[in-house]
């Protein structure tokens, strides 16, 4: 069955608001003047880069399976797009995907490493932001 394309278009625009949402939130968390929360600053960035990836995979028809796996992602992105290469990077977020939720599942992420996850996320969305939009699924404007 195809999907109508506004209705295609309005869910891929629903990811990237969330991925947005995200950015926000990790953006925010790092202003904090006493005892940030750098695994959840970590966690929103990885949320962000994420999400923006399935906005990419929405658009292109591919089911995606239900994984924080950036690598997997960028995978499934690399059969309709020659920009995966550009965001290997984005691979260092996943482990923040599980390890910034759960307790003992890995070291406390450091102040250097959420400002590290938070520059990863704005090039993630920065380049998928122009590669939806010459796509014809422009994003919501940046406010």
């Amino acid at each position: 069955m195809t999907v109508p394309r506004d209705v295609l278009m309005a869910k891929v625009r629903e990811w990237a608001m969330l991925a947005e949402e995200d950015l926000r939130a990790a953006e925010h968390l790092l202003t904090l003047a006493d005892r940030c929360p750098f695994r959840l600053v970590a966690y929103h960035s990885q949320q962000c880069a994420e999400k923006y990836l399935k906005a990419f995979l929405v658009l292109h028809g591919v089911d995606f399976p239900y994984t924080h796996n950036i690598a997997r992602l960028l995978e499934l992105c690399a059969d309709r797009a020659a920009w995966t290469d550009d965001l290997k990077d984005a691979e260092e977020l996943t482990p923040f995907a599980i390890a910034a939720r759960y307790p003992g599942e890995d070291d406390p992420v450091t102040e250097s490493e959420a400002r590290r996850a938070v520059e990863i996320a704005r090039r993630v969305r920065e380049l998928l932001r122009k590669v939806l939009a010459a796509d014809g699924a422009a994003p919501e404007p940046l406010e």
